[in-house]
């Protein structure tokens, strides 16, 4: 509508005409050089046809708000309490627990003791807010001390809403320390889910968690392999213990890293919901629910030296993570690369996402990018190239015989070093990095820095395998441009 309140018709403009204009602002430099492409090889330009008729990807349903979620990973238990506190009211939804150990609490995290636990969720009401478990080495135990939590104030398993955040495979790539074989973790996964199950908790009891690989280089397709073949050898699990594939399926969540690429972080999200429902229409479940898709934006992309321009990133990585169909979100305080989070970075974290649902309105359309043609046209050939990349992993043994033998690992550690020698060379930019960096690292507030926190595993025999943790940037994330 115009100012007046009359409509207002633009003229139609073919592609030939949209090249001219865009040629001539270009002066002479070629259409050619406004063309992406990404770490697999996409190439992505600037102007598509619209794809019509616009079929959106089951997700989130219309106007149906994602749920905002708050890491949990101060080791201090009364801190952390006073932080799930003040969250909770300031407008989380829940909390996601890192324990000390575990790949998402980066150096920090509660100790996995049951009077810790305690104290930390002191005043949380259980049977209202939502609990995630980030991954970890132990995280049946984990489980376990939260359902005794439960326990000691009368509440049931049933009247609990949790993610218990098993995943059976991601832990040791993150460690590099295999067992032998994969037959027991097989057998305590699928007993674990069928007990789960049983007791009526609500919740997704495994989850494939993305943000390893990404962490350690992965490339957009890669993070999708592993991260199906991760989901995959969990239902085969699941199944081997005699619950039907639909069950399986649904017990199974899956988490995802995004970074400030917009387009490819939003085509990433759509293209797992449509290679989750690929293996499931050929596991022969019929009618298959959507993915549950946790996002978490990227501490790959976050930088030490200029920690405020992780404003910047993280609010792009919430945009396309919203936009893109996640059910949850967690959004990093931006000062995550250099060390704990204190109380107004975290407020910061909370509050972008409260404003984009809240007052942007991200919320109020299921799948806003259906038939637009250029996210559509990478949600096409981001879903081929993870399929490939699964394909392969599957050649490979499956997810644990490749990461035992290091040949996914090698894969990833050989992205990474492609993209970062495009870095050196200049052709890959970070904006506050190697593009307008500032003149002196400013200064981050902070509970405590990572190194201090830091207490070394000296004594531990070395890993039989090269973990994924070995190859992540830690104290100065890589940031993508």
């Amino acid at each position: 509508m115009g100012d007046n309140g009359v409509a207002t018709q633009f003229a139609d403009r073919n592609e030939a005409e949209w090249r001219a204009v865009a040629e001539k602002a270009l002066a002479g430099a070629g259409f050619e050089t406004l063309v992406s492409r990404s770490d697999d090889g996409i190439a992505y330009g600037p102007l598509y046809p619209r794809r019509t008729p616009a079929m959106p990807i089951a997700g989130r349903a219309a106007g149906t708000g994602w749920t905002i979620v708050q890491p949990l990973d101060d080791p201090d238990p009364s801190r952390a309490n006073t932080q799930a506190l003040v969250d909770l009211e300031a407008g989380a939804e829940a909390l996601s627990l890192c324990f000390e150990g575990a790949a998402a609490s980066r150096g920090f995290g509660l100790k996995l003791e049951d009077e810790t636990l305690a104290t930390a969720l002191d005043g949380v009401l259980l049977d209202i807010v939502h609990i995630r478990v980030e991954p970890h080495p132990q995280g049946s135990e984990a489980l376990a001390a939260l359902l005794r939590l439960a326990a000691r104030r009368g509440l049931s398993p049933s009247a609990l809403s949790i993610d218990a955040g098993i995943d059976m495979v991601g832990p040791l790539a993150f460690s590099g320390r295999f067992p032998d074989d994969d037959r027991a973790l097989r057998a305590g996964c699928g007993a674990l889910a069928r007990s789960r199950a049983d007791d009526g908790m609500g919740g997704r009891t495994v989850e494939a968690d993305g943000r390893v690989y990404h962490d350690a280089g992965a490339s957009e397709a890669q993070e999708l392999g592993a991260v199906l073949a991760t989901a995959v050898w969990h239902l085969r699990a699941l199944v081997g213990a005699g619950m039907a594939p639909g069950a399986a399926a649904d017990a199974i969540g899956f988490t995802l890293a995004a970074d400030q690429q917009q387009f490819l972080v939003m085509a990433k999200l759509r293209a797992l919901r449509l290679l989750w429902r690929r293996v499931l229409d050929l596991s022969g479940v019929a009618s298959p629910a959507p993915a549950r898709l946790h996002v978490e934006t990227s501490y790959r992309m976050m930088t030490a030296h200029d920690p405020h321009g992780n404003i910047l990133r993280t609010t792009i990585a919430a945009f396309a993570a919203a936009t893109g169909g996640a059910d949850s979100i967690a959004v990093l305080p931006f000062t995550a690369a250099n060390g704990l989070a204190e109380a107004r970075a975290r407020r910061l974290a909370r509050n972008t996402q409260v404003i984009l649902r809240e007052e942007a309105g991200l919320a109020c359309v299921a799948d806003p990018s259906a038939g637009s043609g250029g996210v559509e046209a990478l949600t096409d050939a981001l879903a081929r190239a993870g399929w490939d990349a699964f394909r392969q992993i599957e050649t490979e043994g499956g997810i644990f015989a490749s990461l035992k033998a290091g040949i996914l690992q090698a894969r990833i550690a050989e992205t990474r070093q492609a993209r970062e020698a495009e870095i050196a060379a200049g052709r890959h930019a970070i904006i506050g990095v190697t593009h307008y960096p500032l003149g002196k690292t400013q200064a981050a507030p902070l509970l405590t820095t990572r190194e201090e926190a830091r207490t070394g595993d000296a004594g531990d025999a070395p890993p039989a395998v090269l973990p994924l943790q070995a190859t992540r940037l830690a104290a100065t994330p890589e940031a993508h441009p």
